[in-house]
């Protein structure tokens, strides 16, 4: 246990090769306060990087262990015999003639602790974003106030944004897992909002590391009032960006790193959100009741935009 602690300090100070990603499923359960650094490695400009070493962050009650132990192996129990079922764990005849699905739902604070909220103030903006339960346990709402001041730290150009992103799907020993949506369509949403435009945002795994901050992006346009609405949106629409900068080559968003290797064509969807950045100051709100997959038969579009010939 000492030496794999210290080669994961080692790994994560010098910032090598990744060793780390080896041993995070046997620790990964061990560290404490770590998923928060997963979402955001942004480090503001002039502040001091953190000298608490990784290994402080474990755990070492042998009690714990056992119990994440079994709770993994729990997890890895079910996975077998969804496996043995059929895919996501239902026979093989209803997943082939599935026409809509529920990914998500929010009706206890179970279903919110699914999402995780962020805003400007990682890089020393001033927006506010919060997420609680609706009326009645129906629904979840995210609201804030959006504040376009841009941090003084001499680097930053723009500030004023908040969002809300589900957590990626973890198996058992910290093994990742992706969404299977190849069967639908398109994204279905029944929301709620105050009029002001949202980003709808689906998060790839990619294959090669220079694509990590690969987003593929469409727009969702609630039209406020006190009436709930089904936003749908074909994938079709989505439109890859990076770092914020719609890029020239465009493809559609299954082309993933499963084509790639040139394996099955499948969608590899790690996660999925929602981001506000209009660059209007003031308060916001969206209510999100659920959001699911719909396979629209009527819809035919293999996708939106051009595509170029490279050999040409």
């Amino acid at each position: 246990m000492a030496l794999a602690v210290t080669l994961l300090n080692g790994a994560s100070l010098r910032g090598r090769c990744c060793r780390h990603n080896i041993l995070h499923p046997l620790l990964g359960p061990l560290l404490s306060n770590s998923e928060p650094k997963s979402y955001s490695s942004y480090r503001r400009p002039g502040s001091q990087p953190e000298k608490k070493p990784s290994w402080r962050n474990v755990d070492f009650s042998l009690k714990k262990g056992f119990d994440i132990l079994k709770t993994q192996l729990s997890m890895l129990k079910k996975e077998t015999q969804d496996y043995m079922v059929g895919p996501g764990g239902q026979p093989f005849d209803h997943y082939l003639l599935e026409q809509r699905r529920v990914l998500w739902e929010f009706r206890s604070q179970e279903d919110l602790n699914k999402w995780v909220i962020s805003s400007d103030v990682e890089i020393g903006g001033k927006s506010e974003v919060f997420l609680k339960l609706g009326r009645n346990n129906q629904g979840a709402v995210l609201y804030g106030t959006i504040n376009t001041e841009v941090p003084r730290d001499g680097e930053t150009k723009y500030s004023g944004y908040c969002s809300m992103r589900a957590k990626p799907l973890v198996g058992s020993f910290a093994r990742k897992k992706y969404y299977d949506w190849s069967n639908f369509n398109s994204l279905y949403l029944r929301v709620r909002g105050d009029g002001r435009p949202w980003m709808v945002n689906i998060y790839t795994d990619p294959y090669f590391s220079h694509q990590k901050d690969d987003l593929y992006n469409y727009f969702m346009f609630p039209r406020g009032g006190p009436y709930w609405e089904g936003i749908t949106i074909p994938f079709s629409k989505f439109f890859l960006s990076s770092r914020g900068r719609v890029q020239d080559n465009q493809h559609p968003v299954w082309l993933d790193k499963a084509s790639l290797l040139e394996a099955e064509i499948s969608f590899q969807i790690s996660t999925l959100g929602f981001t506000i950045g209009d660059k209007v100051n003031g308060p916001f709100q969206l209510e999100i009741d659920f959001i699911g997959l719909l396979n629209d038969r009527a819809h035919t579009e293999e996708f939106a935009y051009e595509m170029y010939d490279k050999s040409s």
